[in-house]
């Protein structure tokens, strides 16, 4: 039965499905093609298996046929000494009989290669019954395969879009690539306002900038209240040698 050890031959399979310098390259890339031609290459074993059981049992009913025709001539010539006996020719019946024991001689010697070759049959039958079960089993299996695979790719691919990931081609990849170089360049602005800035000291304007409006409030303040107390009267002063009025009224 060696003939059936090269069913699963792996090599031979891909080889045979197509050709390619990368073997698990080429089973992943023509998974369908690759799977189908390994039942075809089953089937062609099967026959094989077949061819060669047909001849086993070409060789067992050749035997088979020559072992019945022994005891076939046996009981002929157990039957004809029967007849010379009924007739009274012991003599005859004699020479019927040494032929009998030629054949049953005869069937005695084939009866061990009869039943090698009976049994050698038998075992062939059954091995291609059952590895026509396995290749209806295997065939269904392969059809079943190819659909979980174009199904798995479909669903790898669905996922690979969503998650922006996949080849060069994918626009969600492509669109998560411009976010990425935008992020970046914004980033890169951010760097340089910090470069620009650095040196100065914030605290510093912050405390001008607060002096310079209290200057303006104070001002405004002011203006108010100059406003609100309205135009000033002058006080005229007394002329030089002028007697304070007092005095003056004394005299």
């Amino acid at each position: 039965m060696g003939f059936l050890s090269d069913i699963f031959n792996r090599a031979g399979r891909v080889a045979r499905g197509q050709a390619s310098d990368g073997m698990s390259a080429v089973e992943d890339a023509t998974f369908d093609a690759t799977v189908r031609q390994t039942v075809a290459d089953m089937r062609t074993e099967l026959n094989k298996a077949v061819n060669s059981s047909a001849v086993a049992m070409s060789n067992y009913n050749r035997l088979d046929a020559e072992y019945e025709k022994y005891v076939r001539q046996s009981q002929e010539w157990k039957d004809r000494a029967g007849v010379a006996l009924d007739a009274g020719n012991e003599d005859l019946a004699r020479k019927a009989l040494a032929k009998k024991a030629e054949s049953d001689q005869q069937v005695t010697s084939m009866q061990t290669s009869v039943d090698q070759a009976r049994k050698a049959s038998d075992t062939l039958k059954q091995q291609v019954t059952e590895l026509k079960r396995k290749i209806d089993e295997a065939e269904r299996t392969a059809t079943t395969l190819v659909a979980r695979k174009n199904a798995a790719q479909a669903q790898r691919k669905v996922a690979e879009a969503l998650a922006g990931v996949g080849n060069a081609d994918n626009a969600f990849a492509a669109l998560n690539r411009f976010q990425e170089t935008v992020s970046k360049e914004e980033a890169t602005a951010q760097a340089f306002n910090q470069l620009a800035s650095a040196g100065k000291d914030d605290d510093l304007e912050k405390e001008f900038a607060q002096l310079g409006a209290h200057s303006v409030d104070a001002e405004l303040a002011a203006l108010k209240r100059e406003r609100l107390q309205g135009p000033s009267i002058p006080i005229a002063l007394p002329a030089p040698g002028d007697k304070v009025g007092g005095q003056a009224g004394g005299r």
